[in-house]
């Protein structure tokens, strides 16, 4: 192992994993239940349409990519790597845990297994945030997948939380589920805006802009929940190209 790229091989083995636990939870799948199947079982009100999940692929083609990257000798590539640390293998630790647990219908325990994912991504994202002076192979391999990465896990722990209370038939304080559900768009569209900002991040709220959309079409006939998260998508979507035209875009470029 090259000195210089002390994770590289372990990012490559961990994420081999990943995919590995990915394509077996489809195949088998794993338990004798697909991921789609549990979460129609558990429908809540933030539950997106089926489709929202294809960003999965986009996220792995991109994680492939950040790994592919750290296998080259220059030295931005060694930053990179070096960056990520040893975050990225708890973060791949994480996400075949939770496909794991998902799978077994330990619920509760794998929204523990996404608050964990979710912490390592966080610490990611921070960590390339601050690459100085990044070469275009960072901002495409490196910072472009860890803000899709951190943005739809972000999404999908706040409908973790709210499948999780589902279960446990959680009254929610005589507040209706939708009511909830509304609340915790709002909770999520100011939650992009906190986390995207301070790094003129444009690419982080788009994230939520897809996640949003699809959860309004999935709850079409719950008016609350179909407007809230079209206005919230727009709101959002209006904000990320307000990051892209105001001069301060160029520091998300230049860092």
């Amino acid at each position: 192992m090259d000195r210089k790229h002390p994770y590289t091989w372990w990012n490559a083995l961990f994420f081999l994993g990943v995919i590995a636990v990915n394509v077996l939870s489809v195949t088998l799948p794993i338990a004798g239940n697909t991921t789609g199947e549990i979460s129609d079982r558990y429908q809540t009100f933030l539950t997106p349409a089926g489709y929202a999940f294809s960003i999965w692929s986009v996220i792995y083609l991109l994680l492939g990519g950040f790994v592919i990257y750290g296998f080259r000798s220059a030295p931005s590539s060694v930053h990179s790597v070096q960056a990520a640390g040893i975050w990225f293998i708890l973060s791949c630790i994480a996400n075949m845990g939770w496909l794991i647990l998902w799978h077994y219908l330990y619920i509760e325990l794998s929204l523990a297994a996404m608050v964990f994912l979710l912490a390592t991504l966080i610490v990611i994202y921070r960590k390339t945030r601050n690459i100085d002076k990044p070469t275009s192979g960072q901002r495409w391999f490196v910072k472009l997948p860890f803000s899709i990465y951190l943005g739809w896990i972000s999404v999908a722990t706040l409908v973790n939380v709210s499948i999780v209370l589902h279960k446990n038939n959680w009254d929610g304080f005589n507040i209706s589920e939708s009511t909830w559900a509304v609340i915790m768009l709002c909770v999520g569209m100011l939650l992009a805006i906190m986390v995207s900002y301070p790094n003129r991040d444009r690419v982080y709220p788009l994230v939520f802009v897809w996640a949003y959309i699809a959860i309004a079409l999935e709850h079409k006939d719950t008016d609350n929940v179909f407007i809230t998260g079209w206005v919230t998508a727009g709101l959002l979507l209006l904000y990320s190209i307000w990051l892209l035209l105001t001069p301060g875009h160029k520091r998300y470029l230049s860092e």
